[in-house]
């Protein structure tokens, strides 16, 4: 099994008064990988410009952080060449290495848009090498550049940033100096391409935290009615984990829990609600994360201030409510 780690440089829409296509706002303008053996070890590399059809003139932006010129792009093969000659190129036993979760995102919603999402079927287990540096060497931070983690590593920094090839390059460096064995138990999966089904449903399970992903819904409250979304099982033991607090709505929509395993100790539950590509109908991803006391805490300190401000804006409206209805004379008085 090879890894491929890619890197895609992408236009988008330069025109002020013609709105962006919905159905792709982001064109992919350049391809670039590395493909790495089962010891890491690099044994090729694709890259190749990308003409485009959606958005054909470069946005001002675009071209000064990547340094691509009109004159390459006008000069390029079209996407459904270049698509069909980079899938070929991976071959048939592979995993895609990312810096990030948006890439993989951009080249499934581009390929759907030619109508070549088939050459890529979902969802997909990767490795987002982003987030397992974090994990490993920067725990706690927020997400490092690629930047930042070449010179966390000491790795020489002699082709320019934002390309696709050298980014992928930069990203394949990085990659070796990981520990495979941990970076196996660390691996993502994205579900641009979602489960429809319940058989279709993901579990992944962590060292400390497990995600599910839900088949599709066609509105929120059928979404959280299901039991399956709502559980809130240990996904070490397997035991059913007793809710201290139930699912409630926290400030950026999101639904959290307080879950309690006899053996295990508290769990945390947050649920996002995500839209189908196609805004028909919604899906769950669901964390449960084990938690120590203060994470327990920090979870009823969430509601209390929920449920304060709530009682806060009623009782703010009924004061105004009243004040309303008082007399023109008492108000005078």
């Amino acid at each position: 099994m090879n890894y491929v780690v890619v890197d895609f440089e992408w236009n988008q829409n330069p025109y002020r008064k013609v709105p962006a296509n919905r159905r792709m706002p982001f064109e992919i303008i350049e391809i670039g990988a590395v493909m790495l053996d089962e010891n890491l070890k690099e044994i090729d590399r694709f890259s190749q410009t990308v003409r485009p059809k959606l958005y054909k003139k470069l946005h001002y932006k675009t071209k000064e952080i990547t340094g691509i010129t009109q004159r390459e792009l006008d000069r390029s093969d079209p996407f459904k060449f270049v698509a069909v000659d980079f899938m070929l190129w991976c071959g048939d036993d592979y995993t895609f290495c990312t810096w990030g979760d948006t890439d993989l995102i951009e080249l499934q919603r581009n390929l759907k848009y030619y109508g070549l999402l088939d050459l890529l079927p979902g969802p997909i287990r990767y490795y987002n090498l982003q987030k397992m540096f974090r994990y490993m060497y920067m725990p706690g931070t927020e997400a490092a550049s690629l930047e930042t983690a070449t010179d966390f590593f000491h790795i020489s920094k002699d082709k320019k940033f934002h390309r696709a090839v050298n980014d992928a390059a930069y990203t394949a460096e990085i990659f070796k100096h990981y520990d495979l064995e941990k970076a196996d138990r660390l691996y993502s999966v994205d579900y641009y391409q979602n489960p429809k089904t319940r058989d279709e449903e993901i579990y992944l399970v962590y060292d400390d935290c497990s995600e599910f992903v839900s088949r599709e819904f066609n509105t929120r409250e059928e979404l959280m009615a299901d039991k399956e979304v709502r559980s809130t099982r240990c996904f070490l033991c397997g035991r059913a984990a007793r809710k201290k607090l139930y699912w409630f709505t926290g400030r950026t929509k999101a639904h959290y829990c307080l879950a309690y395993c006899p053996e295990h100790g508290y769990i945390s539950g947050n649920i996002k609600i995500k839209k189908t590509d196609d805004d028909k109908k919604c899906y769950a991803v669901k964390t449960l994360r084990l938690v120590d006391e203060a994470g327990a805490e920090h979870i009823r300190t969430m509601k209390k201030d929920i449920i304060d401000k709530r009682w806060d804006r009623r009782h703010r409206g009924t004061s105004r409510r009243q004040a309303g209805t008082e007399s023109p004379q008492k108000k005078k008085e």
